[in-house]
């Protein structure tokens, strides 16, 4: 890896603030994630999450908006990738998720955001952390 690359994390709420998330397998395992994945060529950040989510999770959402970036240095630091994350987020009613892609995550589950299972994944809690205090953005130091 010569340089970054762009990842799209989607923090999906419910009406009663409750937020979507899986235990990865695989790629990022053992770790509990938002949904989200890899900016592919010519997709815009709304694209990727409407896709993401779809490919994940079986559910689907509209209007998904950008709040946030996070500079994903723990998991350089663990795994030698550096990501630079575009988070969004969407309102959704609250279906039951479906695993879709088995070989990747263990499920997914609707939780507390301010309790958040463990471990948890670099991005998504950086993620889950500006959406709680309403930043875009948090540094190192404010973690």
């Amino acid at each position: 890896m010569t340089h970054p690359k762009v990842g799209i994390g989607v923090i999906i709420h419910r009406d009663d603030g409750k937020i979507l998330v899986g235990k990865r397998k695989g790629s990022h395992a053992p770790y509990y994630s938002i949904p989200g994945g890899h900016l592919e060529l010519g997709e815009t950040f709304e694209q990727t999450a409407i896709r993401e989510v779809k490919e994940e999770t079986g559910l689907t959402i509209s209007n998904p908006q950008v709040i946030a970036i996070t500079n994903n240095l723990r998991t350089y630091r663990e795994e030698g990738q550096h990501f630079v994350s575009v988070v969004l987020v969407a309102p959704h009613g609250g279906d039951t998720p479906v695993n879709c892609e088995p070989d990747k995550c263990e499920g997914w589950q609707w939780v507390d955001p301010t309790r958040l299972p463990q471990p948890h994944f670099d991005a998504s809690e950086q993620s889950i952390a500006c959406y709680l205090s309403g930043n875009h953005y948090l540094s190192q130091s404010e973690r």
